[in-house]
């Protein structure tokens, strides 16, 4: 599993507004100036977040972004996989995108599989357990 620069970027988006906490939030520009995100590519990153249910946003003068739920509530493991996919280094070992490896005549027996498995659940054991909160 590799965090991509969006998912880096998500998080540090959202621990800047976790830390703000305001009921106005923050406008794009206030995040991308404190988390060091290009502004453009922040926009794309903030949609998504809003489309998976993690912030809401307010329009108008005093609008802006704000976290959908408390921080508290928000795992990283959730802002992973909506940001970059399934958390399994290969696609037989995820959980939620399982695809069978076309080479692999007994998937069950695999050793390959079944470390690639832990793996996957050692990264998801953290993230699943590591909140926004914990990190602001």
């Amino acid at each position: 599993m590799k965090v991509s620069r969006r998912g880096e970027y998500a998080i540090k988006a959202l621990m800047y507004l976790g830390i703000k906490d305001t009921p106005s939030g923050a406008t794009t520009a206030d995040i991308a100036k404190h988390a060091q995100i290009p502004e453009p590519f922040l926009n794309q990153i903030l949609l998504s977040l809003k489309n998976g249910g993690l912030l809401r946003s307010r329009r108008g003068a005093h609008g802006g972004y704000v976290l959908n739920r408390p921080a508290s509530e928000i795992t990283i493991g959730e802002v992973s996989r909506l940001m970059d996919g399934p958390l399994a280094p290969i696609p037989c070992a995820s959980v939620t995108a399982y695809e069978p490896c076309p080479s692999c005549p007994e998937p069950d027996t695999c050793r390959l599989r079944l470390l690639m498995r832990k793996v996957r659940d050692s990264v998801a054991d953290i993230l699943d357990n590591t909140t926004l909160a914990e990190l602001v």
